[in-house]
């Protein structure tokens, strides 16, 4: 890709909004991730000056060796897997965590929180496919979790992340996105999620992210689209 960081995000923007439109949303429902691992933070940059605050990395090494020679203002967000051990660590610079993926993990990240003094958004990882190269938490286990974390003062987890399999047309994973969604709004009945405000789905990315926004995102983890190709 050739074109400016003006011109991509300005693309994906206009993408996000005209999704929302089909909707019946508000394109301001809609928080846009720019997963930024393994580029630069020149890159990050660049796209932070067009109006992005927020920026997603994988791990938590690579977020520390570039946050602090950016802009105190982006707000950084854990988009890939967090081991345990690591949790003091990605509470002390990500202010959301999209992949709590056990009970046990949630309970590293709410003590690790509470010891630093800070308070930390979290996203369930839920696996809706039963791949084993990836992670996530079996729906039939979202209750327990969930009413424990209620009891949580650190870590509040607003809502549910998904990495659907991956498919080439975007309208074969459109079934997932619907799948998460109804997942949440049956635990919002029941009262496990919602307490710390709307309930948050954290799907699609650079080639599905429109569906998704159809089917009811609140955040969207697009990388390619915004940065260009990875090497």
């Amino acid at each position: 890709m050739t074109d400016s960081p003006r011109e991509r995000v300005a693309r994906v923007q206009e993408a996000m909004a005209a999704a929302a439109a089909r909707a019946g949303r508000s394109p301001e429902e809609v928080r846009l991730v720019a997963v930024s691992k393994t580029f630069p933070a020149a890159a990050i940059e660049a796209v932070h000056r067009e109006g992005v605050a927020d920026f997603g990395e994988n791990r938590v090494q690579e977020a520390e060796e570039k946050a602090p020679r950016l802009p105190d203002a982006i707000r950084w967000h854990l988009v890939g897997h967090l081991q345990g051990n690591k949790a003091a660590r990605a509470v002390r610079r990500f202010a959301w965590i999209h992949s709590i993926d056990s009970p046990e993990l949630a309970r590293r990240v709410e003590r690790a929180a509470a010891e630093a003094g800070r308070t930390v958004d979290g996203l369930v990882q839920v696996d809706l496919a039963g791949e084993e190269t990836k992670f996530g938490l079996a729906p039939e286990a979202l209750p327990a979790l969930l009413a424990e974390a209620a009891r949580f003062g650190a870590l509040r987890l607003r809502g549910l992340m998904l990495l659907p399999p991956f498919q080439a047309d975007p309208e074969e994973v459109r079934p997932f996105f619907v799948r998460l969604r109804r997942l949440a709004e049956s635990l919002q009945g029941q009262g496990l999620l919602g307490a710390a405000g709307r309930v948050e789905l954290s799907m699609g990315m650079s080639h599905d992210y429109r569906v998704a926004v159809e089917e009811g995102a609140t955040i969207v983890r697009v990388g390619t689209a915004i940065f260009g190709g990875r090497g």
